[in-house]
């Protein structure tokens, strides 16, 4: 025979949980609400207290809760009818009916309006604690599915970076040394170097592994719905929002967000973040709930984000939240000993990708990847290897393989034939140049020679741009 629900009996064998939780305890029996409360918040969690239907719609109004416990038989508007509105409020929200008039028919009928699960009294608190446990890890699973189901790219495997320089062994140290900790990271460097991938790499680093790993895209999102899509909404919040949505940080509960070129984001917009950043709460637009989260932040740019904040485009105090701990990802052209390990990576996806028989490429075209700038970085080199892959005659990919798939050779034979002096200058520069990324400053300085003396010669060549 069980124990029977009591507050006398609900000060014993107390398990907390790592996360505080909120559950929304709805009964219009005070002795049963205030055991709940003991147990619940004894065990780690949040809880708050309705006696009445308008009290509930009132804190749900005001907040977001992981669980609601619902008395099913209450004066005025019963539990179903309850029921009926916590759903339309928040269809993903976990609701267990409580009743001492529990019968078949009743947990029928409450599980085709929403509840999840059905518990009848008298019961004990270690049936209230499992039963809530159950609950949270329902709701974990529905908004983790959530966020697989509107992710196109699945995760293949762990995390690889490929490199031996110097400069990426110290950009996998820092990423080593911060994964364990909960601090946000703020990853700089130019398109198309691995940004993103180091991201998800200390995400799968961290303690938080096992939690979802949300992307958001600054660049591509509309500027009106990126509120929305941080935040989520509420049916009706606007025209067209025809239901209620989860936002991103939400989905990223107990996991990591990743905000890539995150100065694409609108100063009104920032501010936002910024509180949402420093409470670590949300309010989904169309809506004063709020929604505390859990999350670990990681952002990247491609732009020099305190040059941003002098020209009024980037907030200087979202900028130092985000800014605790800085990892710089230096372009391909800084670490040419990548290259070759990188092409053969890319070389091995592939030939399994596109079912070709192609094995390596030879020394030739490898000095040629290797003189190559990249201006696109490792997503370039990327690119190229699977063209090379796709148009390769035979199992080592040879010069000739190169120009079938548009690769343009770099010019550095600079003493090749009988040449005027200028050509050769002119040829020498616009190789520096090329290595430089077209940074005219960095070229001046490596050819010894100030900007404007480069600037003068570029337009004598008809190469000013």
């Amino acid at each position: 025979m069980r124990e029977p629900f009591s507050a006398s009996n609900f000060h014993a064998s107390i398990t907390k949980p790592m996360n505080r939780e909120r559950i929304l305890i709805i009964d219009d029996d005070a002795a049963i609400r205030d055991a709940c409360f003991q147990v619940l918040t004894r065990s780690g969690y949040e809880a708050e207290l309705a006696g009445t239907p308008e009290e509930a719609l009132d804190l749900i109004s005001r907040f977001e809760f992981d669980v609601v416990l619902l008395d099913l038989k209450m004066p005025g508007m019963n539990g179903l009818e309850l029921l009926k509105h916590i759903k339309e409020d928040d269809p993903h929200a976990e609701v267990v009916i409580i009743t001492a008039y529990g019968t078949v028919q009743n947990a029928v009928e409450a599980m085709k309006s929403g509840a999840s699960d059905f518990l009848q009294k008298p019961f004990n608190p270690e049936e209230l604690r499992l039963t809530v446990k159950k609950a949270l890890e329902r709701r974990r699973l529905t908004l983790e599915n959530l966020y697989l189901r509107r992710t196109l790219a699945e995760k293949e495997g762990q995390v690889t970076i490929v490199g031996k320089s110097p400069a990426i062994r110290r950009v996998l140290e820092m990423a080593e040394m911060v994964a364990p900790t909960d601090s946000t990271v703020l990853i700089t460097g130019e398109s198309g170097t691995g940004k993103g991938l180091l991201a998800r790499k200390i995400h799968e680093l961290s303690p938080r592994r096992n939690g979802p790993f949300v992307a958001v895209d600054c660049g591509t999102l509309v500027p009106t719905l990126f509120e929305s899509e941080l935040f989520g909404h509420v049916k009706g919040a606007f025209t067209g929002a025809t239901t209620h949505k989860i936002g991103k940080f939400e989905l990223a509960n107990g996991g990591t967000i990743f905000f890539d070129e995150i100065s694409n984001i609108s100063v009104e917009i920032q501010a936002k973040l910024l509180k949402a950043v420093e409470e670590k709460e949300i309010s989904p637009v169309g809506s004063h709930r709020v929604t505390r989260v859990d999350v670990r932040i990681i952002a990247a740019t491609n732009k020099n984000l305190e040059e941003e904040i002098k020209k009024g485009t980037f907030r200087n105090d979202l900028f130092y939240r985000l800014n605790v701990v800085s990892i710089y990802i230096p372009p391909l052209r800084e670490r040419t000993e990548d290259i070759p390990l990188l092409a053969r990576y890319f070389l091995k996806k592939f030939a399994r990708k596109h079912r070709k028989i192609v094995y390596d490429l030879d020394e030739e075209v490898l000095k040629i990847l290797s003189a190559h700038t990249w201006p696109g970085n490792v997503r370039e080199l990327e690119n190229t290897i699977e063209r090379l892959v796709i148009f390769a005659k035979g199992e080592i990919i040879t010069s000739e393989d190169l120009s079938l798939a548009g690769f343009k050779k770099p010019e550095t034979s600079f003493l090749e034939g009988d040449l005027p002096l200028e050509e050769v200058e002119r040829r020498y520069i616009v190789y520096v140049l090329e290595r430089c990324g077209g940074n005219k400053s960095k070229a001046a300085k490596v050819l010894g020679i100030d900007r404007k003396t480069l600037r003068e010669k570029l337009k004598r060549w008809g190469l000013e741009r």
